[in-house]
């Protein structure tokens, strides 16, 4: 009896550590991407290109998107229409090994939607789009 108990309790040892055994010989690699997702406050339409307003704390922030950005198919950024609903628009900077990779902003299709802004013509703004290489998040 004794004999019997105790190679049955073996059994449930070796049953139970045997599995975990193995996987914790498993390794994961980690991705050499990571990203930030932002709630956007408000996107501005310029003549060459979009200004997105975000929050950063209690402050307003701002970033850059050229048009050259978005007509590359393999370019720097995306824009993805978002349908009506409670989504709010939001904008996500993907990094590869710690330097900017791209950026896709999520926005609402109605262009009278409270996100959306225009910028006036009279405001000469063209000086922030020249030599853009990256979003910098403040």
């Amino acid at each position: 009896m004794k004999k019997s108990f105790f190679v049955v309790l073996l059994g449930l040892i070796i049953c139970i550590t045997a599995p975990s055994s193995l996987f914790s010989q498993t390794t994961f690699n980690e991705s050499e991407f990571y990203y930030i997702n932002t709630p956007l406050d408000s996107i501005y339409i310029h003549r060459t290109g979009y200004i997105l307003l975000y929050r950063q704390g209690i402050n307003l922030a701002w970033t850059h998107i050229p048009f050259e950005w978005l007509s590359d198919p393999a370019g720097k950024a995306d824009m993805i229409s978002i349908p009506s609903g409670k989504t709010w628009p939001s904008f996500t900077t993907y990094y590869r090994n710690g330097e900017f990779s791209h950026v896709r902003i999520y926005v609402r299709r109605e262009r009278g939607h409270n996100s959306w802004r225009v910028v006036p013509l009279t405001q000469d703004l063209e000086t922030f789009f020249i030599n853009i290489r990256k979003v910098e998040l403040e």
